[in-house]
């Protein structure tokens, strides 16, 4: 099986990152996976951090085309599934509209597995602006009225990237932060970004007390192993019936594409992605 991982980072700008992520996969998929990681282009934040241009109602939404395009990409490539690395789930409705490869976002992914863990969810994450946009989503996936408290820690994206080295006060910042969640009511918390997610994986912080913490990368990578198994082995993917799930006609794609200067058929040989085996533990 072959999974496309894509980033919201540019993410061989941010090798630390990168590495934990590619520990981390290594670990939680299967031995006969094999998970690709992409990134965002080179050119699409003027740092390594993405900041404001993610957190910005139209800013993210114009990065959606990098998803499309990386999904279109991903089944001509022959991926079995595709996994929509990033909480905010960017792109994922209109990817899942135009092919017919699993397409698995980490929020969703995590708000369900988070639902079957606890009665509250919890979000603990850096980027105060993205609230209202994972309670928008957890409606939408109708898990509105199981969210709860999002909290924010008082470290951000550069000292989780340092963490990595010296975890301790990025440890002590989520603990802080998971505890207010708890306190207000939350009784499984879901990390707010893949960095923060991974830093928690790689320092094996998987529970607070009787709460669990939400490995939102190993629910996405199984969710995404899972549905592409059951549709080789039962044939069962998504519904097209509906405004949000109808496949528009390849030939429609095609011709809007490329007049609003798109590739038409993005080509699958373009893929510079890094390839991650899972291995036995």
């Amino acid at each position: 099986m072959k999974i496309w991982h894509q980033s919201l980072t540019t993410i061989d700008r941010v090798p630390q990152y990168r590495d934990a992520i590619i520990n981390h996969v290594s670990r939680i998929a299967r031995p006969d996976v094999e998970v690709v990681l992409h990134g965002m282009t080179a050119e699409t934040y003027p740092t390594h951090y993405p900041g404001i241009f993610i957190t910005h109602a139209y800013l993210q939404n114009l990065h959606r085309e990098q998803f499309i395009r990386a999904a279109l990409m991903a089944e001509k490539a022959g991926y079995d599934a595709m996994f929509i690395a990033t909480i905010p789930d960017v792109g994922l409705l209109e990817a899942r509209t135009l092919v017919d490869i699993p397409v698995v976002g980490y929020g969703q992914a995590s708000f369900h597995m988070a639902s079957m863990l606890g009665d509250c969810i919890g979000v603990v994450n850096f980027l105060a602006p993205l609230a209202d946009e994972l309670r928008q989503n957890a409606a939408r996936y109708g898990l509105g009225g199981k969210l709860g408290p999002i909290v924010q820690t008082d470290v951000g994206f550069d000292a989780i990237l340092a963490g990595f080295n010296d975890p301790e006060p990025v440890i002590d910042s989520f603990i802080k932060a998971a505890e207010s969640a708890i306190s207000q009511g939350a009784d499984v918390i879901v990390p707010g970004e893949g960095p923060m997610n991974v830093f928690l994986a790689a320092n094996g912080i998987s529970r607070i007390g009787d709460v669990p913490i939400v490995d939102s990368f190993g629910a996405g990578i199984k969710m995404c192993e899972s549905l592409a198994d059951l549709r080789r082995v039962s044939g069962v993917y998504m519904t097209r019936r509906g405004y949000f799930n109808a496949k528009p006609p390849v030939e429609a794609v095609e011709r809007l594409r490329e007049m609003y200067g798109l590739e038409a058929s993005p080509n699958p040989r373009n893929d510079n992605g890094l390839s991650v085996k899972g291995i036995n533990v």
